[in-house]
């Protein structure tokens, strides 16, 4: 019987569905497992052979600890709302939901086909109303909430409100307003809507203000990602910023939290420092800088500013983690946006600052923090007093500095960070020196070591004691103070789009509420979650920047006030779906506190390094938050995480060459050929612009040199193993892409393509290609579908080339060429059941002690491995196994089918048809791991060079203990030492335990 894949793994594949094998119940007496894999989003472009790799690894560890024993939860469902999901079906016409469903069939389909132990019963989708009801239930859980600083946890906010009417802020600081003060009285006294902004300045989840990309000509708001040089990247239209109301989540709340609880986690430390780094915690100093008196005369818009005692003047905040070069400031920048600039720019300044942050409003915040080369800025025209020089310092504008990062301030020191000193360089502004002659003119000094030179009292400082000392001068003379500073910014969680969660909000008088508050929910019936995401044939924006929901005025409109427009970001719903796989059915809550309180924390989270700061941030702070509420019982959602590599592309490129007619009659029409041409420059390719004629269709012109790189697209199906594109294959690909008429390929192929004069192997002429490994993508034309790889190999085989690949948490490149060394492993392990002519040939013969030394050092190796995700190195076990057991000519059964059990997690379809084989009715998902017996995986032996005189003539075996006189009668007994000894006596015989012998004669 021969191995067929085909009709193995479809028989195994329904076996295991009729059966429901992979079902979990959370009502078992095993020790809980939860693995869990990234949420995927289900594009339209299925998956490619990199999309499986986490999820092949995760698959082999649950399997394998299913077999150990435990209760394993291991999940899949679909991150189903957002960006991607919308504009993929404004693309092709289609509603989202309808796009969305069948990406989400053909993703089931794709991972059924490869045999993954999914319990679907536990599927979840975020675009679903059954879970969206809870992402929304959990959305009013933070806005009903604040941070307790004292406590450090969330709290009820009705808390809040009664401490406010008790004793007012006064012992508690307001995140969002550090200058709102107020005592019982004054809180009482406030209306409705003003209490409600205070409240609003503690929220949780609260709404502020801010700068979106507002595209007139498309009619939308665009993320950072979609705005390419100041325009649109759909269509490159004009865009401006604009200020619009968002909620946000007031993640920085949790900032400490979130840094010290890293250490309690088993993740790599290279990603708990992108987190670190992230969230950008520092300690420094806040140092107030006011402006020159001269501006006083001048009537000033929008102040808000004093700061200490007797400090009434208009004054700019700067936090700076190096108060030790305050007396190396020598300008000021300002973020163009700053709430400043326009009062204190002076009115000969007025038109260039208006053209220069006409200018910055076409820069994406990406684009000004990366920029290095290019130095822009402009200036105000106005001078800050230094805060214990009182020299001035001009104040400028300039890019590098944003308005969402710090106060939108900084204190320019050239002399110190390199930026600032290629600013001050770039304008000529006079460049004072704190650092002596560790500062040479041409660069800044950023080291943070020898002492500070010419600053007044701090000179001859080191860094330590000068930045102590000047933080108490400057508290002293009232114009800074300590202060810890964090990088991370509040999430922003608005989106002006369609294809998302509904806000559970509605405005009554334009004053937000939570839909489960008395005024919204005691009297009217549309309190209740979820609030449904409306069907509409048609999602355009809605006016000025609002989402399209603002078009649907009877979804809007209500009896109890106006709905908010606005959706929810992707990461909503993909920040809480580990919990709602513990009890996806319940609907009265999220979760069960008794389903959490037993699946608990993630044991192994395996997933990309793309999402350190984004959805891995964001669901530790929802789970910290539900867990201070008291909702779930843990702090942190994911206890280990395991970042896989990529599984990389082959690109190939060709290259171009341009034939351009002759030109004798200037009326004649100047005629341009492309050609295909080998992307090195050799033989009769070596065309320069100077080379001979060359005659096309009878006429003679130029062949130059053109593109060096153009894009072969797919050429990985076309390329032969020496990256040659031959010409049987070029007639192959001009089919596959399908742009031309049969004629026209057939020019193309006969007289467009300059082919090497020599050829191939096989006498074919061909074109040498360049390969690049690049990113696995569509949009490179270069991916692989793992369908056409299980069609022509099988499951079990595409899975274990994966993971052969190398270790799982390194990127590597897919070459479809290196799996069939993995198929015919599979196909040989096969043969040592079952014979083509013979049939089953498995027998019930005792085994040698050879046999099982090589079975359990195998179990042995692979239960260490898997547990340590050495994968490729257990497909590598399994190689050196199966070659070991054929070179015995071993068909036992006490080998045999504990082999099957072991290898059940790697290649599962066929160990279930081999077990089933075997004589067993349960399958062989549920049998337990083999076991290793130590005295066979214990080398007790050792396998000796034996020499004569010197030369090495075999190898002989001995107990590792052996004496000396038992090894000499032995070698001297033997037949080939005999021989070489010629019968002369020994003279010396040399034993060194565990290394060598040799025979002397």
């Amino acid at each position: 019987m021969e191995y067929n894949f085909t009709e193995i793994e479809k028989r195994v594949k329904d076996k295991w569905a009729k059966e429901e094998v992979y079902k979990v119940s959370n009502d078992s007496d095993k020790p809980k497992c939860y693995i869990l894999d990234m949420f995927p989003y289900p594009s339209g472009a299925g998956l490619h052979v990199g999309h499986p790799l986490g999820y092949i690894a995760s698959d082999i560890y649950a399997r394998y600890k299913r077999q150990k024993g435990f209760n394993v939860l291991h999940p899949m469902g679909f991150d189903a709302f957002g960006l991607p999901a919308e504009q993929y079906a404004i693309e092709t016409g289609q509603h989202p939901a309808v796009t969305t469903e069948k990406n989400i069939a053909r993703y089931r389909e794709q991972l059924d086909n490869i045999g993954f132990s999914y319990d679907w019963s536990r599927a979840v989708r975020t675009s679903d109303t059954g879970y969206y009801k809870w992402t929304q239930w959990i959305f009013l859980q933070l806005f009903h909430s604040w941070y307790d600083r004292k406590q450090n946890k969330a709290l009820p906010i009705s808390e809040l409100i009664a401490i406010f009417e008790k004793e007012g802020n006064a012992n508690i600081p307001c995140p969002g307003d550090e200058t709102l003060k107020f005592d019982s009285q004054k809180w009482k006294d406030l209306s409705e809507k003003e209490q409600r902004d205070n409240l609003m300045q503690y929220r949780l989840a609260y709404q502020g203000y801010a700068q979106v990309w507002w595209c007139e000509a498309l009619g939308t708001v665009l993320a950072n990602d979609e705005v390419v040089n100041g325009v649109s990247e759909r269509g490159g239209y004009p865009v401006e910023r604009k200020n619009m109301r968002q909620w946000f989540l007031r993640i920085t709340e949790y900032a400490d939290r979130l840094l010290t609880s890293l250490d309690t986690l088993d993740w790599t430390e290279a990603m708990k420092e992108m987190q670190r780094n992230w969230i950008g915690k520092s300690n420094g100093a806040e140092i107030m800088f006011n402006l020159s008196p001269a501006l006083s005369n001048r009537e000033l818009r929008n102040i808000s500013l004093s700061f200490g005692e007797g400090r009434g003047e208009v004054s700019i905040p700067v936090f700076t983690t190096r108060p030790d070069t305050i007396f190396g400031v020598d300008f000021m920048v300002l973020a163009p946006e700053h709430e400043l600039v326009d009062d204190i720019t002076t009115p000969e300044q007025k038109q260039a600052i208006e053209e220069y942050k006409t200018y910055v409003k076409t820069r994406s915040e990406r684009e000004r923090m990366s920029e290095v080369k290019q130095i822009t800025g402009c200036f105000t025209g106005a001078y800050a007093i230094h805060p214990l020089s009182e020299k001035e310092i001009p104040v400028w504008i300039s890019e590098y500095v944003l308005a969402g990062y710090g106060t939108g301030a900084i204190m320019g020191v050239p002399s110190g960070d390199d930026r600032d000193h290629a600013f001050a360089k770039h304008f000529n502004i006079p460049i004072t020196n704190i650092f002596g002659d560790r500062y040479n003119g041409d660069k800044a000094y950023s080291d943070k070591t020898g002492t500070i030179e010419d600053s007044d009292f701090l000179t001859g400082m080191n860094i330590p004691a000068a930045t102590e000392a000047a933080i108490n001068a400057l508290v002293d003379a009232g114009a800074g103070k300590r202060k810890v500073n964090i990088r991370l910014r509040d999430a922003g969680f608005s989106r002006q789009r369609y294809w998302g969660e509904p806000f559970p909000v509605m405005y009554v008088d334009d004053i937000p509420y939570g839909i489960d508050e008395p005024i919204i929910h005691n009297d009217w019936h549309l309190g209740h979650l979820p609030v449904e995401l409306p069907m509409v044939e048609h999602y355009k924006p809605g006016p000025e920047g609002e989402g399209p929901l603002a078009n649907i005025e009877d979804w809007v409109t209500t009896e109890a006030g106006q709905r908010e427009t606005n959706t929810m970001p992707g990461y909503a719903g993909s920040s809480w779906y580990f919990l709602r796989y513990m009890d996806p059915h319940n609907d009265t809550e999220f979760a069960s506190r008794k389903a959490t309180d037993y699946w608990n924390q993630v044991d192994l989270y395996i997933g990309g390094t793309e999402h350190a700061v984004g959805h891995l941030l964001y669901s530790r702070m929802w789970t910290k938050a539900l867990c201070d509420l008291g909702h779930i019982g843990f702090d942190e959602p994911f206890k280990k995480l395991l970042n896989q590599g990529m599984i990389q592309g082959q690109s190939y490129f060709v290259g171009i060459a341009e034939w351009q007619k002759e030109i004798e009659d200037t009326d004649t029409e100047e005629i341009h050929v492309d050609f295909l041409r080998s992307c090195e420059h050799r033989g009769r390719n070596s065309i320069a612009p100077s080379s001979p004629r060359h005659i096309y269709n009878g006429l003679e012109g130029h062949i130059s040199w053109g593109s060096p790189n153009k894009r072969l697209k797919y050429g990985h199906l076309f390329v032969d193993t020496k990256d040659r594109l031959t010409k049987s294959a070029y007639k192959n690909f001009l089919d596959f892409i399908g742009d031309y008429t049969a004629e026209k390929r057939l020019e193309m192929a006969e007289n467009q393509v300059l082919w090497e004069e020599k050829l191939t192997e096989d006498g074919e002429q061909y074109i040498q290609c360049k390969m690049e490994v690049e990113k696995m993508s569509k949009s490179k034309y270069n991916v692989v579908n793992p369908d056409d790889i299980v069609a022509q190999y099988g499951a079990d085989t595409f899975r274990m080339y994966e993971m052969f690949l190398g270790p799982i948490d390194v990127s590597k490149p897919w070459d479809t060429k290196g799996i069939e060394g993995v198929h015919r492993f599979l196909k040989k392990m096969w043969r040592l059941y079952s014979d083509e002519q013979k049939g089953w040939i498995v027998n019930d013969e005792t085994p040698t002690d050879d046999e099982l030394r090589i079975l359990h050092k195998t179990v042995k190796k692979i239960g260490e491995d898997i547990e340590r995700f050495s994968l490729n190195t257990s497909v590598s076990q399994f190689m050196i196994c199966v070659n070991d057991l054929t070179g015995l000519n071993c068909h036992k059964r006490g080998i045999l089918e504990p082999l099957v059990a072991a290898i059940c997690p790697f290649a599962p379809h066929m160990a279930e048809e081999l077990w089933h084989q075997l004589g067993h009715d349960t399958s062989v998902v549920t049998a337990p791991f083999p076991a290793y017996e130590e005295r066979y995986v214990t080398d007790n032996t050792k396998k000796y060079p034996v020499a004569v005189n010197g030369k090495t003539r075999i190898e002989m075996e001995f107990p590792i203990d052996a004496e000396e006189a038992v090894v000499l009668q032995e070698v001297l007994a033997d037949e080939t030492i005999q021989k070489w000894m010629e019968g002369k006596p020994v003279k010396k015989f040399i034993y060194v335990r565990g290394k060598m012998i040799n025979v002397v004669a």
